[in-house]
């Protein structure tokens, strides 16, 4: 989402970096451009103004400019008051002291309520709980059967009758006791705009459920809309947290660093796709090192915990140790590292690749992916244990089955040949050092 903003923050420390020695005026110039790109990211005037007064504070008044590398200086403080504008410390769901424990999602709709409530279900589901949802959004047509459907994509019980979201609510609670539910996740009516009707209805709903959790669902392609509108939730029913959602958009995104600083109220999930498990924990200092550049290794690491499987891992590395990888392995972990998310999002989170990643943008497109999957797809079983038997015929003939060309599957063989010897160095403890010289 912030590939805009990320590049001009970017240049504006490489120019600093390569001065050396900083001035007043340079510290000036440099904080000029930050405000600037950051209006353009759509970032509250307000939000920005108070940023900028805080940065230039603190650039000048720490010795910045008398140290030795006063440009990684600078970018410290930036990544410090970044952290600080998204809302510091990450905010956790509170756990009623017996359970169930319960949340109350409400938002506009278009902003992915009903869906995101099913990802909550799934993330809760995965810690090892027992979520209810509950289908109490009659205002969107076929809300109710999008809520059943995903729910039974995902396992998880639904409730559901007919009568007023009030009283679904409040029968709820009792099938949520009876079934030993842990968690009640209510999906709420929203419309195209707040008006009285709907609040006076959450409103409502709120005094029946007295829930641990309110939790507004707001679309982050919307800017400033998004943050309007989560003031006049915030006014009327005193929201306890925000999930953002369409942070994989390629939109300016300033709401998702406009909207803590402005209402008070914690952001605790972002939505990165459309997913099932593309639901996060939000943390502020991870997203501010994303939006500087600085990668997310930590995130990246706890997606591929949860995305590869450990005896599979483990037989791959005997492959690797044998050199005996082939393109049935090599398809595996291609479609293992597809359930990791984009490669864009993935190229985002390694410290310094996201850069790269924009200034060749064909590295990290997932439509080369597709098309390395069809080749592979198109090679009998023994092509693939075997590549080196692929000749000219074999060649084309996958190519056509694919929808490609001979070029691109020798472009194929060839990466995977660099792979296997590179793999197989590592094998013999060469490291990396070795093979770059």
């Amino acid at each position: 989402m912030f590939e805009v903003l990320s590049e001009r923050l970017g240049s504006v420390f490489k120019r600093l970096g390569g001065r050396g020695q900083l001035k007043e005026s340079d510290i000036d110039e440099a904080l000029r451009e930050v405000r600037l790109a950051l209006l353009e990211a759509d970032v509250s005037f307000k939000v920005v103004k108070d940023f900028i007064v805080r940065l230039r504070e603190r650039v000048l008044g720490s010795q910045v400019l008398e140290s030795l590398t006063p440009a990684q200086q600078v970018i410290k403080i930036v990544n410090e008051e970044l952290t600080s504008m998204l809302g510091g410390t990450p905010s956790h769901l509170v756990q009623a002291s017996r359970p169930p424990t319960i949340a109350m999602l409400v938002g506009l709709q278009g902003s992915g309520k009903t869906t995101t409530a099913a990802k909550l279900a799934l993330h809760l589901k995965s810690s090892g709980q027992r979520p209810l949802l509950v289908a109490a959004d009659l205002r969107r047509p076929a809300a109710i059967e999008q809520l059943v459907t995903l729910g039974n994509k995902l396992e998880v019980p639904v409730y559901r009758e007919d009568t007023k979201p009030v009283s679904i609510c409040a029968h709820s609670l009792k099938h949520a006791r009876e079934i030993a539910a842990s968690w009640i996740i209510a999906d709420t009516g929203g419309r195209l705009h707040i008006d009285e009707a709907m609040m006076k209805e959450a409103a409502e709903i709120k005094r029946e459920l007295k829930p641990d959790e309110v939790l507004l669902v707001v679309d982050a392609m919307t800017g400033q809309d998004a943050v309007r509108a989560a003031e006049e939730f915030h006014t009327t029913l005193g929201l306890t947290g925000l999930i953002l959602t369409k942070m994989d958009g390629d939109a300016r995104g300033g709401a998702a660093l406009s909207i803590k600083a402005i209402t008070g109220v914690p952001v605790k999930f972002i939505g990165t796709g459309e997913k099932m498990d593309a639901l996060e924990t939000f943390y502020p200092d991870r997203l501010a090192s994303r939006i500087l550049g600085m990668g997310d290794m930590l995130t990246l690491v706890e997606r591929a915990e949860k995305t590869f499987d450990e005896e599979r891992a483990r037989k791959l590395e005997k492959k690797i140790r044998h050199a005996t990888l082939d393109l049935e392995d090599f398809l595996e972990q291609l479609r293992e590292m597809q359930k990791m998310g984009s490669l864009s999002q993935v190229a985002e989170m390694i410290p310094g690749f996201s850069s790269i990643a924009r200034r060749n943008p064909d590295a990290v497109d997932d439509g080369r992916l597709n098309k390395i999957e069809a080749i592979i797809l198109s090679m009998t079983p023994l092509e693939r244990r075997n590549p080196e038997i692929i000749d000219g015929s074999r060649r084309r003939r996958i190519a056509r089955g694919s929808g490609t060309t001979p070029q691109d599957i020798n472009q194929l063989l060839n990466q995977f040949r660099q792979t296997r010897k590179l793999m197989k160095q590592m094998a013999r403890g060469r490291g990396l050092g070795s093979m770059l010289r």
